[in-house]
């Protein structure tokens, strides 16, 4: 009985997670299209099919429709941070997987991508959906912390270590946000390669050069 009932609340986990999703998409394109301050609870309501009273059971606020969208953006950096083998350079490893990363993408998961480089965009004029993009670069600080004592040997809680994963992340934050500026304003941003070296690349100038290297094997006495 357990069993079953621990199996239908994973799958209403589930799907609630992705009609959230589902309302995101649709309240970011309509702030995108006709700014926060113009888009209601209703309207929101209306474009997805749903009642205003489920749309707020799923979300505190409007504004807040944004974050499931925004925090998808980062899903895939922290994913692949989290598999960031210690024999590889971050160059190397980023160079891998986002390759594969754009192999592997559909159009709706593209079209997420949009989304969200709009919303980080209009979050530059609209603090409340700031907050939003904040939210997850909070949480790329917090993984990356963790994944940067990991691969020093290190407590995360270690002053060094905590400056490092603050550092690294707004190295993230801030390479996101020009990418996104640029793509939406028509200026190529560069190719895949020269995009994941620029992360890379980014994360070496915040940390001093103490991260993005291989990690060398321990020694072993013999």
């Amino acid at each position: 009985m357990a069993e079953g009932t621990h199996r239908a609340r994973g799958m209403s986990e589930q799907r609630r997670r992705r009609l959230r999703l589902e309302i995101s998409r649709e309240a970011s394109r309509l702030f995108w299209e006709r700014g926060v301050a113009g888009t209601s609870g209703d309207r929101i309501a209306e474009a997805v099919g749903l009642s205003t009273r489920t749309i707020w059971r799923h979300f505190r606020s409007k504004e807040s429709c944004a974050e499931p969208i925004v925090a998808q953006s980062v899903a895939w950096e922290l994913a692949v941070l989290r598999n960031w083998p210690p024999h590889l350079s971050l160059e190397e490893h980023f160079a891998t997987e986002i390759n594969e990363s754009a192999r592997r993408a559909s159009t709706a998961d593209r079209l997420d991508t949009l989304l969200a480089m709009r919303m980080i965009r209009l979050a530059d004029d609209e603090p409340s959906i700031r907050t939003a993009w904040l939210m997850a670069c909070d949480q790329v600080e917090r993984e990356m912390t963790a994944i940067i004592a990991r691969r020093l040997g290190r407590p995360a809680a270690t002053h060094d270590v905590r400056l490092a994963g603050a550092a690294a992340s707004a190295a993230f934050r801030v390479i996101n946000e020009d990418i996104g500026a640029a793509a939406l304003s028509g200026v190529n941003p560069g190719g895949l390669t020269e995009v994941s070296a620029r992360i890379a690349q980014a994360v070496r100038t915040a940390t001093g050069g103490h991260i993005g290297d291989p990690v060398p094997p321990p020694l072993v006495n013999r």
